[in-house]
């Protein structure tokens, strides 16, 4: 119990408040540039994962069937582009969706 009363009042490293608050303001401004870095690469990839799921060819077709006593026609179905979508829109690695625009703060301004 004495080694911790002798710890708790050593003031041998003590910590000015001013110095305390620069180190704390620094730390804030660095995680709010890393959390808005995770932010956008967090859309980017959600866009690439849209993009994947839009994609996907949902097109079908099937012709008359005929059996004993009963048919049906032929059906189709064509899967066109949706919103966004083209024939030249490449997966480019690194590349950002068409559709979604990562504004920066610094961007935001001017």
């Amino acid at each position: 119990m004495k080694m911790l009363n002798r710890l708790w009042n050593d003031e041998a490293g003590f910590i000015v408040s001013s110095e305390l608050v620069l180190v704390a303001t620094v730390l804030v401004l660095g995680m709010i540039v890393g959390i808005s870095s995770v932010r956008n690469a967090v859309v980017q990839e959600l866009a690439d994962v849209a993009a994947a799921i839009g994609k996907v060819n949902q097109s079908y077709s099937f012709s008359a069937v005929t059996g004993h006593n009963s048919s049906t026609a032929g059906s189709q179905y064509i899967d066109l582009n949706d919103q966004c979508e083209t024939i030249s829109n490449s997966d480019v690695a690194g590349a950002g969706d068409v559709c979604v625009s990562v504004v920066n703060a610094s961007n935001a301004g001017g």
